[in-house]
């Protein structure tokens, strides 16, 4: 992690689930536009080595270790935050947990748990972050990560894909009502995206980490960058560069608004397949 601009400068940032792949690569951008971060996950190793790739680089950094769905361990990282470095000023929601399962599968256990860490822990988080920039008069910028699958019908995920699509709803609705106290709320959706820079990434951390495969195989299911219009699937470091967008000023007049960094995978009409082989013509 390289400084390199100052745009977030000083900025007391919290990020929720920061594994190597997409938020620990959104945590290190917006650490290298000048942002104070608190890195924050279930698991310490991974919030401990976020905290030390932007400190080694430079930047200010803590690790917390949090379950998002328990109130006060919430309340208790919020506080942490404002110990070290102050209120908060910026607010990354991307704390999710992965069980691939469909329909016919999934128990309600399954499906309640993957409810309260995407949408509880949100909720927590935002509402707690949110009352700490009231509290002390900071306009913030509160940004949620979906996923494409909260656009769209996905086979074998049916838990994830309705959590995602419920956190759209819960960012135009927490939009609104802090709108009058100057805090914008926005979401970033990520697509499938390129395992290169995660797998780099957990090995200079020295953790472990494995990209969740499918969970079901069927020969009409693409794979790889197969399907992205712009031809490659995204990486973390462009998530991280439409997060310090939205977290800047440069999105002053910006708020309840989802950005999507998805190469056109939601866009591409349904009969159009990218990166299959054109038929020749007869």
């Amino acid at each position: 992690m390289t400084p390199s601009g100052n745009r977030l400068a000083g900025k007391v940032t919290l990020v929720t689930g920061s594994s190597p792949f997409i938020n620990g690569g959104i945590a290190c951008g917006l650490a290298e536009e000048g942002a104070k971060l608190v890195c924050i996950d279930y698991r310490l190793d991974y919030a401990e080595a976020c905290a030390k790739e932007i400190r080694d680089g430079g930047g200010e950094a803590i690790a917390v270790a949090c379950d998002v769905t328990k109130d006060e361990q919430v309340q208790a990282a919020v506080k942490r935050a404002e110990e070290a470095f102050g209120a908060p000023d910026i607010l990354v929601n991307g704390a999710m947990l992965q069980i691939r399962k469909g329909l016919l599968d999934m128990s309600a256990d399954e499906f309640r748990r993957l409810l309260d860490v995407g949408i509880i822990g949100t909720f927590l988080f935002t509402q707690h972050a949110a009352k700490s920039m009231i509290r002390h008069k900071r306009p913030g910028s509160i940004i949620n990560i979906i996923s494409t699958e909260g656009h769209q019908g996905n086979l074998g995920n049916i838990g994830y894909g309705t959590t995602k699509s419920g956190l759209l709803n819960f960012t135009r609705a927490a939009a609104m009502e802090l709108a009058e106290h100057g805090i914008r709320v926005n979401s970033l959706t990520p697509t499938a995206t390129d395992p290169t820079e995660g797998r780099d990434r957990a090995e200079a951390w020295g953790v472990d980490w494995d990209q969740v495969s499918l969970s079901i195989k069927r020969t009409d299911l693409s794979s790889g960058d197969q399907g992205i219009p712009l031809g490659k699937r995204p990486s973390p470091r462009h998530y991280a560069r439409a997060a310090v967008f939205l977290a800047s000023d440069d999105a002053e007049m910006i708020t309840g608004f989802d950005l999507r960094v998805d190469g056109g995978a939601i866009s591409r009409y349904w009969r159009w397949n990218p990166g299959t082989k054109i038929l020749p013509k007869d």
